[in-house]
């Protein structure tokens, strides 16, 4: 169904929801396994990618650099080309993995993206690329990298408060840099700590040796990347969504293919909904998640997985009592301010919240009317209105071909389940 430039109604459950779901492969693992292949020795396949737009402008990029990628075939240039002119679109993935890897290109490449790209946070990395020899031309997008014609050898600091992407892009790269990579963070907490030990365990994989000697500071060893054939797992954070379904429906809900070990942050909402007073389990391959009784408000730290706040937010909003979230304070630095887009969606259909300075105080029981949920062209925003409409008739989303982003056909697989 499309729902290009008009407001998608949202499903009401007619009863609780009791479904079983599949959901393509993480954004998150598939763009870092893609990055990967490219900068490996020798060509290698990466199997389960999404059709996302994300992971689209991940491929084209790299292609723009030289690489081959045909389906699922990754074929690594001889050496990474400059000349490109990369569309990094809203993804954070392509604007902070990607300018790493053209410091290795013969030649300048210049980057853009949706014009809410310029906003999104990128100093620190440009900086810590221009430490190491880069000549950059803005501290956001658009900008044109030129590769080092002298690299500089020694630690470089980084502030990545706003981002463990910053690390991650650093990371990736780390072990093609001439002298590898000596790397630390300088500043407040890291967010979503789970997302740079995805990284590290994905460069194991490839033969990289990553040390850290010391909490925030990394050490790669330069060399060859071995090529490895990848198989990406389901989308936690995506899948989170439709387990709530069972959750706020009282019913049970199911993801299939859920792995028996992963460092994907979205793992994190089975504790969540656990905290609130759901239940989960797994059944075979599938994980299953649903409650027997209302739901009650808690504290939840959502440091390590802040790209869950949207449906958490959904779970505070339904709970009895004020449910705090914190750890999030740099999350309005995501594709929207995430902080206010979630307390004007709440707004819109009768759920107080106050914005705090690191997260949100949510005052639930329930939502008191329909209304419209602006997903602020953010995909996460669109599966917090699915959710509200789920146990609110009357609720709409603006824009919600924003879903695109990750999970292209979530509409469909989200009215099939309702």
């Amino acid at each position: 169904m499309s729902v290009m430039n008009r407001l998608w109604p949202t499903p009401p459950a007619n009863g609780p929801v009791d479904g079983v779901v599949v959901v393509p492969g993480s954004k998150s693992e598939g763009n870092r396994a893609l990055l990967l292949a490219a900068l490996s020795e020798r060509p290698s396949t990466v199997l389960g990618l999404s059709a996302s737009r994300d992971t689209s402008l991940m491929a084209d990029a790299l292609r723009g650099l030289g690489a081959v990628i045909d389906g699922s075939h990754v074929s690594p240039p001889e050496r990474f080309r400059g000349g490109a002119d990369i569309d990094c679109g809203l993804a954070g993935t392509v604007m902070r993995f990607i300018p790493p890897v053209a410091m290795l290109a013969d030649g300048p490449t210049r980057f853009h993206g949706d014009a809410r790209a310029s906003e999104r946070p990128l100093t620190p990395l440009l900086s810590a690329l221009q430490a190491l020899g880069a000549g950059i031309t803005a501290d956001h997008l658009p900008l044109t990298l030129t590769p080092p014609a002298v690299w500089t050898h020694g630690p470089v600091t980084i502030d990545a408060s706003q981002s463990s992407q910053f690390v991650s892009g650093l990371l990736l790269a780390g072990a093609r840099f001439p002298h590898g990579l000596d790397l630390r963070h300088q500043g407040a907490a890291l967010p979503s700590r789970p997302h740079i030990d995805m990284t590290i365990a994905m460069l194991a994989a490839h033969g990289v040796q990553v040390d850290e000697p010391e909490p925030d500071h990394w050490v790669v060893t330069p060399g060859a990347l071995r090529a490895v054939d990848a198989v990406v797992d389901p989308d936690l954070t995506n899948a989170a969504a439709f387990l709530l379904a069972g959750v706020l429906t009282g019913g049970c809900a199911s993801v299939e293919h859920w792995p028996l070990e992963t460092t994907q942050p979205g793992a994190l909402i089975l504790g969540v909904i656990e905290q609130f007073g759901g239940w989960t389990r797994r059944d075979g391959e599938a994980m299953s998640a649903g409650s027997n009784g209302p739901l009650t408000a808690c504290y939840v730290d959502l440091s390590a997985a802040s790209e869950l706040t949207p449906v958490v937010a959904a779970l505070a909003a339904v709970a009895k009592g004020t449910s705090r979230l914190t750890g999030i304070g740099h999350i309005r630095g995501h594709e929207t301010d995430r902080l206010v887009a979630i307390h004007d969606a709440l707004a819109a259909v009768g759920v107080p919240s106050v914005v705090e300075d690191d997260g949100l105080a949510i005052t639930g029981g329930g939502a008191r009317h329909g209304g419209i949920v602006d997903s602020a062209d953010d995909h996460r925003m669109v599966h917090l209105g699915a959710l509200l409409g789920l146990v609110t008739p009357g609720v709409q989303v603006s824009r919600a071909e924003a879903v695109a982003k990750t999970m292209p056909d979530f509409i469909e697989r989200w009215e099939s389940l309702a």
